[in-house]
């Protein structure tokens, strides 16, 4: 296939993680990959030699995208690419523990400016530059359904999303599908120590935390099936059920 035959997908916060397990089997799916971070550009280049190594095109585009500026420079560099923008998977996304007593309006804002506004944002200038159709998700989390008192802004930030999700499929159906996937528990956070992480698997009624790769299927899963719009694919071992 030559370069510019592969269609192009986009993944913000795709430099580990979720993120880059996103951006890696989108690659082995067939598409190019316009590779986003912030802050992890040792990574994000890790991460590209992965991409690279499947036979997949691959770019670089670090931008802040809580920043107006930033916004304005990925997709310019989107806009420079030989490749047709089908697919924008919202992955960045901020989770920082706090007390809804102490937590600050900034602490708030920065939340939500990253967690809703930028994928509000990149959705509206993705669906520009899909004409012939496409798919954006949106990653959410099992704790949108949930009332975690420990992370007010990022539960409230990602309950907005998964409502944001069925708006977006709403207003840009019919040529753009629009879905959300919520992992629960996954990978654990740097703040969880293993012994909290083990309490926790072992509440799941599977027993076991989701692996990248049930993640990952979730996304192919809306790849392929075109008819599933303004849904939201909960991959979470049971843990919605406790």
């Amino acid at each position: 296939m030559a370069e510019n035959e592969f269609p192009l997908a986009l993944v913000t916060g795709a430099a580990h993680r979720l993120g880059r397990t996103f951006a890696l089997s989108l690659a082995r799916q067939g598409y190019a990959i316009l590779l986003h971070n912030h802050r992890s550009a040792e990574k994000a280049g890790a991460t590209a030699d992965e991409i690279r190594s499947l036979g997949a095109p691959v770019y670089l585009a670090q931008a802040d995208l809580t920043d107006t500026a930033g916004l304005q420079s990925l997709f310019a560099t989107l806009d420079s690419l030989p490749h047709q923008l089908k697919v924008l998977v919202n992955s960045a996304g901020l989770m920082q523990r706090n007390d809804v007593r102490s937590l600050s309006a900034a602490d708030w804002d920065a939340t939500f400016d990253l967690n809703l506004r930028a994928p509000f944002l990149l959705a509206q200038q993705a669906a520009e530059r899909m004409p012939d159709g496409g798919l954006i998700v949106n990653v959410t989390d099992v704790g949108a359904a949930k009332a975690w008192s420990g992370f007010p802004a990022y539960t409230v930030s990602k309950a907005a999303l998964e409502s944001l999700t069925r708006v977006l499929a709403r207003s840009l159906a019919p040529a753009i599908r629009v879905n959300a996937i919520a992992p629960g528990l996954v990978l654990p956070s740097a703040d969880v120590s293993p012994e909290e992480w083990e309490k926790l698997v072992n509440r799941l009624p599977l027993k076991r935390p989701a692996s990248l790769e049930d993640v990952a299927s979730a996304l192919e899963f809306l790849l392929k099936n075109e008819s599933v719009t303004g849904q939201t694919i909960v991959v979470d071992g049971g843990y919605s059920l406790i």
